[in-house]
């Protein structure tokens, strides 16, 4: 069984039916599952992104709002969303440190690997929000990029599909389910895994990329425990 793993949520799985926004029973159910995992030795680091509430890509396509400034908006909303899923983990009694790659200490802690290293080691969960705190790189490069300075021993994409499908599952019923990747296969062009940067980073460190449902209660804590019947891993050391 992993004993530290870092956990990758898309910013829309925070959000209601109408896409944007927080739905507080969303936050309750992932701090729930994220319980279970610690309550089992687990250490966990956590990213959340922001496109529930902003997404730089989105701000910046009129032109009237530069790239680089649509993404310091999008680094803002994923401190938002580290903020209220760090209260909802305190509502279910675990102790939570967020840690931001934009300084501002009134709200929480600026982004320092050998402190978040050792709140893992005392049980806390940490949040790293704010991205790399760098524009032009995506929350699914920063949670790579987190998960290896921490020595993660995978990174858990957590979606709303049970894995990675050859194409997409709710446009084409024939969709073939990929249980098993290498690095090379995800950076395909018609298989979106992550980013390109974020599969590159993990390749070039050997980190597991998994990727599973998110609203199947359990999967995380079945996935750590080595169980990946309802996943697909990405890993060139596929057994």
């Amino acid at each position: 069984m992993a004993k530290r793993v870092l956990v990758k949520f898309s910013g829309e799985a925070l959000a209601s039916k109408e896409g944007f926004g927080i739905d507080t029973a969303i936050l309750k159910y992932i701090a729930s599952e994220i319980k279970s995992l610690v309550e089992n030795g687990i250490e966990v680091g956590l990213v959340v992104g922001g496109g529930n509430i902003i997404r730089g890509v989105s701000a910046a396509k009129e032109g009237i709002i530069r790239r680089s400034a649509g993404d310091y908006m999008g680094m803002l909303a994923t401190v938002i969303n580290a903020v209220a899923l760090q209260e909802a983990l305190e509502y279910w009694g675990l102790k939570v440190r967020v840690q931001s790659a934009i300084k501002m200490e009134e709200i929480c802690e600026p982004f320092i690997v050998r402190r978040a290293i050792r709140h893992l080691e005392k049980g806390r969960v940490v949040i790293f929000a704010a991205g790399t705190g760098n524009p032009f790189f995506t929350t699914d490069t920063a949670a790579t990029l987190r998960a290896i300075e921490i020595g993660a021993e995978m990174i858990i994409k957590a979606t709303k599909v049970n894995g990675v499908y050859d194409k997409d599952p709710n446009r084409f019923p024939d969709a073939k389910k990929l249980d098993t990747l290498t690095y090379d296969e995800a950076l395909s062009d018609n298989i979106k895994v992550m980013d390109d940067t974020a599969i590159a980073l993990a390749k070039d460190n050997r980190l597991p990329i998994v990727v599973c449902n998110m609203f199947e209660s359990g999967n995380l804590l079945e996935i750590i425990k080595g169980d990946y019947t309802k996943c697909s891993i990405v890993s060139n050391n596929i057994k």
